[in-house]
């Protein structure tokens, strides 16, 4: 595909940093340009499937069906809390420091604290974080989406006792493409002599 379209097009999703790769990339392949494309959580699979993209930095699980998938790093889970919420005085919480708090965004492993939770409208990280900036509830999100969204009102603890969330490099299974393995052989760290870069 990337032929094509005469451009290597690699998403990202938000919180992930692509920048190391890409300037690997332009300094191998000056010729050959890389276009990074920011991708919400909610569409990085389907940008994939419908190739639009020829790879994309996902957060997992994703569906692997018709998929490649490289896992490339781990990222801590915190909690976005108000500065003024008393947890600001650990330097860590867990998910017990956490049971009375409203969970202003649903968490993806259906972890829920064991006060009656409030029926929030559907939101975005941005808006979850002004609500927890007002005082009410905490966002529990990866940590690069907290630095994301940083603001002097709000700040972060990391949840001890969670899993860390997982960041890959999905591709269909189907796209042989070489700039495929070539970017791959960056991702993984190989030389520009490697006989397989």
């Amino acid at each position: 595909m990337s032929e094509a379209f005469g451009h290597f097009r690699v998403g990202f999703v938000t919180g992930a940093t692509p920048d190391k790769w890409a300037g690997v990339w332009r300094t191998r392949f000056a010729r050959d340009p890389l276009e990074l494309v920011p991708l919400a959580q909610e569409e990085q699979e389907d940008r994939v499937r419908e190739g639009t993209l020829d790879m994309a930095i996902v957060r997992l699980p994703i569906d692997r069906d018709g998929l490649h998938c490289i896992p490339l790093y781990d990222e801590l889970q915190v909690a976005v809390m108000s500065t003024e919420n008393v947890l600001t005085l650990a330097e860590e919480v867990t998910t017990a420091d956490l049971a009375g708090e409203q969970l202003v965004l649903p968490h993806p492993s259906g972890w829920t604290p064991e006060v009656e939770q409030l029926a929030w409208p559907v939101m975005t990280v941005k808006d979850a974080v002004e609500v927890v900036a007002g005082g009410t509830g905490v966002v529990i999100v990866p940590m690069s989406i907290a630095r994301l969204h940083h603001r002097r009102d709000v700040t972060y603890r990391v949840v001890s006792d969670l899993e860390p969330t997982k960041v890959g490099l999905a591709w269909l299974i189907d796209n042989d493409d070489p700039w495929v393995q070539r970017f791959i052989g960056i991702v993984r760290g190989r030389t520009e002599r490697s006989s397989r870069g």
